[in-house]
């Protein structure tokens, strides 16, 4: 890892996404604009969901898939969405769950927050809030969400196996999460010691099967992986154009890690 300790590799993150929200038309960290990003357009969002949106929280998505595609959300629930970044999540699930529900985000970086309050107050939704606070220990009552969603982030994070179990504490008993996120497999050196990288969420990637015994370690039942988009050389490119300053192609560069990285649409459940 480019840093040793876990304070300044999330500061060093916060400090990119910061910079990242304030261009969001030249791309982001882990991809580019929804209108730009091939990454985006591959994550299955529908037209529907994106209309009824302010046109400003699309086009500042950072993610790599939508956690809330078919899925199982009712009216009612209350959703948190770990790193709710600019709100797109956040917002698709405050429509889902509608005004007897609740969408709660988290976020650690200043920039984010705001862009993400400002947002909800222009979709003037009642049942959508964003706390600051880090992933890793969550300002968030224990047992009290129904769903814990994520699009592209707990691979930022330098202490993944205490976001597993806050996410176990903060689930109802019976509560489920569906994360979206990026893995990968025999990442070389130069890779895992990009700082660059690492906030264009590659570097900080851990293998599929780490993530799903990192969950069931933490308490979650039925974990699996219910969807993967493994990357090509050309999506790979739209990480952030991914590829370090000065590498070339074949020892360095993207070609040489496709087929390693992709993201995973993660399933899992609180035993009752």
């Amino acid at each position: 890892m480019f840093r040793q300790n876990h304070d300044e590799v999330r500061t060093a993150v916060s400090e990119a996404y910061g910079r990242a929200i304030s261009k969001p038309s030249s791309g982001g960290c882990c991809t580019g604009t929804v209108e730009e990003s091939t990454l985006v357009k591959l994550a299955g969002y529908g037209s529907s969901e994106l209309e009824a949106l302010p046109p400003e929280v699309a086009g500042s998505s950072f993610g790599c898939g939508n956690p809330l595609a078919f899925s199982e959300v009712q009216k009612g629930d209350v959703v948190l969405d770990l790193g709710s970044g600019a709100g797109l999540d956040l917002l698709v699930a405050a429509r889902k769950v509608g005004p007897e529900g609740r969408a709660i985000g988290i976020d650690m970086t200043d920039e984010m927050i705001a862009k993400g309050r400002e947002n909800i107050a222009a979709a003037g939704l009642k049942n959508a809030e964003v706390r600051g606070g880090i992933i890793e220990d969550l300002p968030v009552e224990s047992s009290s969400v129904d769903w814990v969603i994520s699009n592209c982030v707990i691979n930022l994070s330098p202490e993944k196996d205490r976001v597993f179990a806050e996410i176990a504490r903060v689930l109802k008993p019976g509560g489920r999460m569906r994360v979206s996120d990026i893995v990968a497999e025999d990442l070389p050196d130069w890779v895992r010691n990009d700082e660059a990288l690492y906030s264009a969420c590659v570097a900080g990637a851990v293998s599929e099967q780490e993530y799903v015994e990192g969950l069931r370690a933490a308490g979650l039942e039925d974990v699996e992986v219910r969807e993967r988009l493994v990357y090509d050389e050309s999506q790979l490119g739209g990480l952030a154009g991914c590829t370090p300053k000065g590498a070339g192609e074949g020892t360095h560069g993207s070609g040489s890690l496709a087929g390693k990285v992709w993201s995973a649409l993660i399933y899992g459940r609180k035993p009752w």
